[in-house]
């Protein structure tokens, strides 16, 4: 049985020159870039980015599906979904595609994220505010 997933935010990037890698493409390792800002910018606009850059939320694995090369120049938009969430987890989905080619999924990926207190280091459960934003 497939969870269902949420769509939850949409954030544009640009492709930086330095991006690229000397086969001519986006190299591999920034596409987890583009995920990760994604991810910060979907936790500041919830308000879940404390002082000092603390974040509450924790990544216990991720991955990423290449499909097609990102070249330079261009601007990718990065889809992100929440699937349903457990009592201190939930996974991220996300879609990599390029703003001026948004019917292509150029890679996609996503991660588990585990709610913890900062203090203890120990998982806790998801704050019911957030909750209410995945489900």
């Amino acid at each position: 049985m497939k969870k269902e997933k949420r769509l939850v935010y949409v954030a544009n990037i640009p492709i930086r020159w330095g991006d690229m890698d000397a086969m001519g493409h986006v190299n591999n390792t920034v596409y987890f870039r583009f995920m990760e800002q994604a991810r910060i910018e979907w936790y500041t606009e919830l308000g879940r980015v404390r002082e000092q850059g603390v974040i509450e939320a924790v990544l216990a694995s991720v991955h990423c599906t290449f499909f097609r090369p990102l070249h330079y120049p261009g601007m990718v938009e990065v889809r992100t979904y929440a699937g349903s969430p457990g009592r201190s987890s939930f996974e991220i989905s996300q879609e990599i595609r390029r703003t001026d080619d948004p019917d292509t999924i150029y890679a996609a990926g996503g991660a588990r994220v585990v709610w913890v207190d900062h203090q203890t280091g120990k998982s806790v459960p998801i704050p019911e505010e957030v909750r209410a934003l995945i489900v």
